[in-house]
């Protein structure tokens, strides 16, 4: 196999310890196939990554990325449903910001034809994510509502999407009212600008008596108590990340008795590769249809050359785009 660039993080920090590599293609071992990468997703977990708080779990490749689309370029042993060429998207634990990288069977789906390979680089991720916190643990049902942080990003343009195409009505923050404005057109029922308005009292004067069934978000800190007060009777909190802190002072436990509340939340990495299949399993029965139809789609914001990672970096941390952010290899 031919050298593949690949790109590394010159110790932990900012987008300036970006570095770009040169190796040998990895060989596949059993189970697994070899990915020529067209393109690649860049996802919050990277930075954190490149910052040292969020390090890839044992046996996993130093080398950041967790979603490629692109061809299978060669098996491992006892691979029955790929073959070299193929085209498809895949869920990695690591190594997808490179020329190649490995992936495990079950977790490798086919490129809906409705999209571009390029376009199909910005599935995985944020669809697994979305699928299993909003369908799976968050149980959201048709006639439901959903209120969702973070509306403009990759995982808040996949949850308005498909909450949207399962029958549920959607409620959305975001940072402006462009990011509010773009939500709506993908189907959010009402969309809060959260650096401006108090997004409980909007929520729950448009909510009304009944509540908010799911919320998911991935702020924590302070919104921790705020999204509990929303919450219905039987409603449900799933949280996929804390980006303002873990820790939550206070916190009375009652709510939580009285209203019979239920306190999610999950990460996607470190599960096992049987765990990721199952919901890839579900993803192809109960979204691929959708996808293939055009009913739902990834939001691409910006590509970059893999080269200008560091640039990808900083769009992100920056938290100006709308939808996802991918590099691409020219392959």
């Amino acid at each position: 196999m031919s050298l593949m660039r690949y790109v590394y993080f010159d110790g932990e920090g900012g987008p300036e310890v970006i570095r770009i590599g040169e190796a040998e293609a990895p060989a596949p071992a059993a189970g697994q196939v070899l990915i020529e990468v067209v393109a690649a997703g860049v996802n919050r977990p990277d930075c954190m990554q490149r910052a040292g708080v969020y390090p890839p779990p044992p046996g996993e490749s130093n080398v950041p990325g967790l979603e490629v689309a692109g061809r299978v370029a060669a098996l491992g042993e006892d691979v029955k449903t790929l073959q070299p060429g193929d085209e498809v998207c895949a869920l990695l634990g690591s190594g997808g910001y490179a020329d190649y990288v490995l992936a495990a069977e079950p977790l490798c789906l086919p490129v809906p034809k409705t999209l571009s390979l390029i376009e199909a680089a910005g599935v995985p991720e944020t669809f697994f994510t979305v699928y299993d916190n909003v369908f799976t643990r968050g149980r959201l049902k048709a006639g439901e509502t959903l209120l969702v942080h973070g509306g403009s990003s990759g995982i808040g343009t996949t949850a308005i999407q498909l909450a949207k195409a399962f029958g549920a009505r959607v409620i959305v923050t975001a940072g402006s009212e462009d990011k509010c404005a773009f939500c709506r057109t993908l189907g959010a029922d009402f969309a809060i600008n959260y650096k401006t308005q108090d997004f409980v009292a909007e929520t729950k004067a448009f909510a009304g008596e009944h509540g908010i069934d799911l919320v998911l978000d991935m702020v924590a800190g302070s919104y921790f108590t705020k999204n509990l007060s929303l919450l219905a009777v039987e409603g449900r909190l799933v949280q996929i990340a804390c980006s303002a802190s873990g820790k939550i002072e206070g916190f009375n436990l009652w709510p939580v008795l009285l209203r019979r509340l239920t306190i999610t939340g999950s990460t996607l990495r470190a599960r096992s590769i049987a765990q990721k299949a199952e919901v890839a399993a579900a993803l192809r029965e109960s979204v691929w249809p959708l996808l293939e139809d055009g009913k739902v789609k990834p939001i691409i914001h910006a590509t970059f050359p893999l080269e200008q990672a560091r640039e990808a970096h900083e769009l992100m941390e920056s938290s100006s785009h709308v939808g996802k952010i991918l590099l691409v290899t020219g392959r």
